[in-house]
């Protein structure tokens, strides 16, 4: 047996491919390709695997699920399951989140635009946190709050000072006095914790580090200005977690422990927000070639519509119809949408041989690639659900029409 692609419910036996306890060939005679698939028990590893890591290194550790990862009902449940909180950006993910049952103390919302609906659903709700990226906001949500007669608790997600970043409140020695004016005018609002998103697909302590810089200037500043934070969000980031191994997230988090113990930042609570990490490496394509050139260029029939470069998953492809045969041959992947922008790979080691109809396992697809799929003219992937030996059709497009959030 082999591990593919570094995921333990990959395994390749006997010339075939087990997705957790399913045959790869017998998904094939049943489902036409272009299929989505995701492994549960690979998103409850994952979640476990987060949970046991940080809540070594951290006595008073939450963590909430960013829903934009991934927002199908079914995966939402697999986390709502294991007690995880949640993370929403939007009208329509709150409305999904309570309607899965999710306890408003476990739900922060928040983004760069907060709909009057949003603030006033979150706030008849009680949920945990408001997140605030700019000042307008909270007066906002201050009147809206004192319209029900609720103090709001709020997090302020400041700028990460990443290169062009404009997301967040820019913190410095002008802005923290019309900062510190806003918020004495607010009555309905109670802030209580700072966030700072530094970047995606962070696999390097450096990026970590500096975001908690960010956190501790503007803890600085607000402190000086009489504004004290009991709690930090560091966001999410985390890659896929077959590109993050267990040994490598241990180390981030202990140097994440010993960064803050340096810095001598205090606070009650340290929350995370991953998506990624979660549902990534759960989620794959089984694809085909449809069209082979003579450069070693093959056209399979999922493309940037589907599989977006925008979400920037770790993309391996395999070909399963060959997979005894060694991946050693430079080879391009595109799609099918016409235009010369749908590549999907460019130089990527694969089979010598190059077959039209050939299935191709395409993994690290679990996250944002729904998100930011662009509804191209095609029909969509049926998407399947495996726990082991079980096979779920959680959406037919046949059936349910799309796969968004309505």
């Amino acid at each position: 047996m082999k591990v593919i692609a570094g995921n333990p419910y990959l395994i390749k036996k006997e010339g075939n491919i087990y997705l957790d306890e399913v045959s790869l060939n017998e998904i094939i005679k049943s489902f036409k390709t272009p299929l989505l698939l995701f492994l549960e028990n690979r998103i409850r590893d994952n979640i476990k695997t987060f949970n046991s890591v940080f809540n070594l290194e951290f006595d008073n550790f939450g963590c909430y699920y960013s829903f934009k990862a991934n927002f199908l009902s079914e995966i939402c449940k697999i986390v709502l399951s294991e007690g995880i909180g949640a993370e929403i950006v939007g009208l329509p993910e709150l409305k999904l989140t309570l309607k899965l049952g999710f306890p408003s103390e476990k739900v922060i919302v928040g983004g760069p635009y907060l709909s009057k609906e949003l603030i006033e659903l979150s706030i008849n709700n009680k949920i945990k946190e408001l997140i605030i990226y700019d000042l307008n906001d909270l007066k906002r949500v201050n009147s809206i709050a004192q319209k029900y007669n609720y103090v709001q608790d709020i997090c302020i997600r400041v700028n990460s000072q990443k290169y062009n970043s404009k997301l967040g409140i820019k913190l410095d020695d002008r802005s923290i006095l019309e900062f510190e004016k806003v918020y004495k005018n607010c009555q309905n609002i109670h802030i209580t914790t700072i966030l700072s998103h530094y970047s995606t697909q962070m696999n390097n302590i450096n990026q970590f580090k500096q975001n908690i810089s960010s956190i501790a200037y503007s803890m600085k500043l607000l402190s000086d200005h009489g504004v004290y934070i009991d709690n930090i969000n560091l966001g999410g980031g985390f890659p896929e977690a077959t590109i993050m191994p267990v040994k490598q997230l241990k180390q981030i988090a202990k140097e994440i422990k010993s960064t803050l113990d340096t810095l001598q930042i205090n606070y009650k609570y340290i929350y995370f927000e991953p998506g990624r990490y979660f549902v990534g490496d759960a989620g794959l394509f089984i694809s085909k070639i449809v069209k082979v050139s003579e450069d070693r260029w093959i056209y399979l029939n999922i493309g940037n519509h589907i599989c977006p470069k925008f979400a920037r998953c770790s993309l391996r492809f395999y070909n399963a119809s060959q997979i005894d045969e060694p991946h050693k041959y430079k080879t391009s992947i595109a799609g099918i949408i016409p235009t010369d922008q749908d590549v999907l790979a460019k130089d990527y080691f694969f089979t010598e041989k190059l077959l039209e109809g050939d299935k191709i396992l395409v993994t690290n697809t679990g996250a944002y690639c729904l998100t930011f799929s662009n509804r191209f003219p095609y029909i969509l992937p049926k998407i399947l659900l495996i726990n082991k030996k079980s096979l779920n059709k959680i959406f037919d497009p046949d059936i349910d029409g799309d796969f968004s959030l309505n």
